[in-house]
């Protein structure tokens, strides 16, 4: 695969997309495009990011 991995964090507890994004923040091969607290805020911006990868809890509000 060429160029960035575009990511995107869900997970409601903001201290764990804190953690996950200062990991990832270390690999240049991922871009982080962006975060999202509920899965109707994820679909949203799923939908508009078109990431790769959704890293997601899969226990949260929505």
């Amino acid at each position: 695969m060429t160029g960035q991995i575009k990511l995107m964090l869900v997970d409601d507890h903001e201290v764990v997309r804190l953690g996950l994004r200062a990991l990832l923040s270390m690999y240049p091969v991922f871009e982080i495009v962006g975060e999202a607290t509920n899965a109707d805020q994820a679909i949203s911006m799923a939908l508009q990011k078109q990431p790769n990868i959704i890293l997601m809890d899969i226990r949260m509000p929505g």
